[in-house]
């Protein structure tokens, strides 16, 4: 992991806590954007921790940089930070990050939001998932993307779960199937909606109203 903050404290206790975990490294830390954006081309870690407010370079920049859709090998970022507003939840997200986290959320869900990006999933800040989906909620006046080819209806089951905040045991006990099941739907999902991961689905779900 890559650690970018401009708070000393908060880098050196971070990477306590992930040091401290058997299957995680932190193989840089950063006090600016500029440097994270330097250290994650260099290194390519499987995460990158972002503070929203960061001097020279921001943390919502860093992450259009790193992960937005116009890289060719985006990264894994998961926005660490104080500030719970809804204009930097909105914003991390649609610039491409897998995750976002409160400072106060605790050591547990930072390690489970680190492991989530690392395997190419997403996790949000419960006190923010409600507020995030009701921005979500009000289509775009420009409409939203079409996919490819039509959803099966199975697999807009599988979105409004999804949609919903669901992990893939939630959605294969809910839907009855196998834990393999949801995972070949999500596949095809994303493959149909041209989504990189299962922030982008559940957007394209509240935006185009597949949930309400």
């Amino acid at each position: 992991m890559l650690i970018a903050d401009d708070q000393e404290l908060v880098r050196t206790g971070f990477q306590m806590i992930l040091d401290a975990q058997a299957d995680m490294e932190v193989v840089a830390t950063a006090a600016n954007g500029a440097e994270a954006v330097e250290h994650a081309r260099r290194l390519r870690p499987d995460v990158c921790l972002l503070d929203i407010r960061m001097p020279k370079l921001d943390g919502l920049e860093a992450t259009r940089l790193l992960a937005g859709p116009g890289v060719s090998e985006p990264m894994r970022v998961v926005i660490v930070t104080t500030f719970d507003l809804d204009e930097y939840v909105y914003g991390a997200l649609r610039a491409g990050a897998t995750g976002f986290l409160l400072k106060d959320s605790g050591p547990t869900l930072l390690i489970e939001a680190i492991r989530a990006a690392a395997a190419g999933d997403a996790l949000v800040s419960p006190s923010v998932t409600v507020r995030l989906l009701e921005h979500l909620a009000h289509p775009r006046p420009n409409g939203t993307r079409a996919p490819s080819e039509p959803l099966t209806e199975r697999e807009l089951d599988v979105v409004r779960l999804v949609a919903r905040g669901r992990t893939n045991q939630e959605v294969a006990a809910e839907l009855f199937v196998s834990l393999s099941t949801v995972k070949t739907h999500l596949g095809s999902i994303q493959a149909k909606l041209g989504a990189r991961n299962r922030v982008e689905i559940a957007a394209w779900a509240w935006e185009s109203g597949v949930v309400s």
